[in-house]
């Protein structure tokens, strides 16, 4: 048999773990959506990307939508061939950085 006084200890002590933890449930709960209210709000106040006008891609740079270019081994060159754009690989758009941060 566990004495009384002991026995009270515990439930004052299992009380007062209880009552942290709930405080820490419902401010973790009352933080996520203060952000994601917050968030929202700056997802509708933000202007759109200005690179991709926020469709999340854009046209590929290098090759100007051609999905090739125009390269050759040699400095002078003899022949000059067409291979597939290293940066979009023959897409012609590149997804946006900015666009996928925000």
């Amino acid at each position: 048999m566990i004495p009384k006084q002991l026995r009270s200890f515990g439930v004052g002590a299992a009380v007062i773990l209880g009552g942290f933890v709930s405080l820490n449930v419902v401010s973790s709960i009352t933080i996520g959506m203060l952000r994601s209210v917050a968030e929202t709000k700056r997802k509708k106040s933000a202007l759109p990307c200005m690179v991709c006008k926020g469709k999340g891609f854009y046209i590929c740079k290098l090759c100007k939508g051609n999905a090739t270019i125009q390269w050759s081994p040699l400095h002078d060159p003899i022949v000059i061939n067409p291979c597939v754009c290293p940066t979009c690989d023959g897409n012609r758009f590149v997804k946006c950085i900015r666009y996928s941060v925000v």
